[in-house]
């Protein structure tokens, strides 16, 4: 038989992940040998206690084949990886001991965002973005340790791979995602299971009246509702922004969820004068959150960018049969046409918007159709029976595959042909007390400190030469004293020294080393190293 550990935040942690644990846990443990990992610092609640009695975190492995201890059964670790703090313990082990991941989220920047810079670790982002990326992770680290950090850097680069690849094999939730991590590295070992969904009770629409009435809403209005974290990307400011326009001046927007700081959704409201139609209800607990659903007449999910997560909130608004509008884009796409309204991103300005979700909220029976198809769907399409055979399933085939490990050879950097900032060092031995009439053998050793491989001067335009200068009385300072090809490239990191003989004149002087792009400039118009002194 099959026997797991179970790695994750558990309830009563307040993550989408735990809830989704909560789900799966039974029927998962129906299927194989399954203890649960507690993790370091995290509560576990006393159901899941009773139940499960749950092993300390050093006790992940022990007993299998890979500690080697005497007689122990061998145990795979399951992983449930999200994109939070939470999931640090999670990151943790699973860096260190191989298993089957189910990769929630395909972006986990933010969480090495919480794990690194937010604890003040600059060096830890940087490293982790070079393990990841490269010299694109490498370089992109530079602004954000001045305090400079920007979203196209934290959805671009996912900061997933060196974790991915210390795997036996790694889930997801959506053929999108499937997709993603292939064309990243054709080595993972990589599918889809299903997100667990327990069908519920169909949206208890007295229930919803009542709280509609609770919060001052006039009889008849358009309700819509935004629930779960609420973070700029959920673009519940869009709705907000929609408010504001004709098409729903009398609608009201239900906010479920905790407020990022950075979402800027009240002060919006304020702004745009429609704060008393916007009802921030702050975390809720799940019951609560069946209310605000079956208050609505439309949820709203416009997630864009993306990490890449199947939204557990979503697919618990189908259940209860309640409509629901997404951004068509992405894992989005997947979903049926017939389940859920689709608004492609590039029409998603708050006059479009508006006049979009008016036009549906205004036909009651396009939306009980709606809101009947999205029910049927997370009944055939998520049904949890059916994830924890998937994930077994899984588990068994891949339980003795090795990890495909870091690739050999990373990506090459750019070259000095096309990366403009070329930083370096140029130290001069050979000089002292050189007397006039002198020939003698001087050195210079070049290092290029910057993230470009610098070419060979053979190479043409790009590549680097050094050029020799004397200045002084008789000396011909139009001409240069002697040019010296880099013989080889010259990676980040890496040094070379130029040796040459030379005479000095009879008179002062002045000796200069220019390092020079071929066919182009001084390096030191590049950010580059130069060396003058008195000889």
């Amino acid at each position: 038989m099959l026997r797991l550990d179970y790695v994750s935040p558990l309830p009563p942690t307040r993550t989408g992940i735990a809830d989704y644990s909560a789900d799966l846990l039974p029927h998962l443990a129906s299927r194989c040998d399954l203890r649960l990992i507690a993790l370091p610092g995290q509560a576990v609640s006393q159901e899941l206690r009773a139940r499960w009695r749950p092993a300390a975190v050093d006790e992940l492995g022990r007993g299998s084949a890979a500690v080697g201890a005497p007689g122990g059964e061998p145990r795979l670790p399951l992983y449930m990886m999200g994109n939070n703090v939470h999931h640090l313990p999670v990151w943790r082990a699973a860096m260190a001991t191989a298993g089957v991941l189910v990769l929630h989220d395909l972006v986990l920047h933010h969480f090495q965002l919480e794990r690194t810079l937010a604890r003040g670790d600059a060096a830890g982002y940087t490293d982790q973005l070079a393990a990841d990326h490269g010299w694109v992770g490498e370089r992109v680290a530079a602004p954000a340790r001045r305090g400079i950090l920007g979203n196209t850097a934290q959805f671009a680069l996912p900061l997933r791979h060196s974790l991915l690849v210390r795997q036996r094999g790694v889930l997801v939730h959506s053929l999108w995602g499937v997709d993603e991590l292939r064309e990243e590295d054709p080595r993972l070992r990589v599918a889809r299971v299903p997100m667990p969904v327990p069908l519920p009770a169909p949206a208890d629409l007295a229930a919803g009246l009542e709280l509609r009435r609770r919060l001052g809403i006039p009889d008849g209005a358009p309700v819509l509702a935004s629930v779960g974290f609420q973070t700029p990307m959920k673009r519940t400011a869009l709705a907000v922004r929609a408010l504001a326009e004709p098409a729903l001046a009398q609608a009201h927007l239900l906010v479920a969820g905790e407020v990022s700081p950075y979402s800027g959704i009240e002060s919006l409201a304020r702004e745009l004068g429609v704060e008393r139609r916007v009802h921030m209800m702050g975390y809720v607990p799940f019951a609560e959150l069946e209310r605000v659903i079956a208050a609505a007449d439309l949820c709203l999910n416009l997630r864009f960018p993306t990490a890449g997560e199947t939204s557990a909130s979503l697919l618990r608004i189908l259940a209860l049969g309640r409509p629901a509008v997404v951004s068509d884009y992405a894992q989005f796409r997947e979903l049926p046409d017939e389940a859920v309204l689709k608004v492609p991103v590039g029409e998603q300005s708050a006059g479009e918007l508006a006049a979009r979700v008016a036009a549906v909220v205004a036909a009651p029976e396009r939306l009980r159709a709606l809101g009947e198809a999205g029910r049927r769907y997370v009944a055939r399409a998520h049904d949890p029976a059916a994830a924890a055979a998937a994930l077994v399933e899984a588990c068994l085939e891949w339980q003795s595959a090795a990890p495909p490990g870091l690739p050999a050879a990373a990506e090459r950097p750019p070259s000095s042909l096309v990366w403009g900032d070329l930083p370096g060092e140029l130290a001069v031995e050979g000089v002292e007390a050189w007397s006039p009439g002198e020939r003698r053998r001087i050195r210079f050793r070049l290092r290029n400190r910057g993230v470009a491989r610098w070419l060979p001067a053979a190479h043409g335009q790009g590549g680097v030469a050094l050029r020799l200068e004397l200045h002084g009385p008789g000396v011909d300072a139009s001409r240069p004293l002697e040019w010296l090809p880099l013989p080889h490239e010259l990676p980040p990191g890496g040094e070379h020294v130029f040796e040459t003989t030379l005479r000095r004149p009879l008179g002062p002087v002045r000796l200069r080393a220019l390092p020079r792009l071929v066919g182009m400039d001084d390096l030191a118009q590049f950010g580059g190293p130069w060396w003058e002194g008195d000889v």
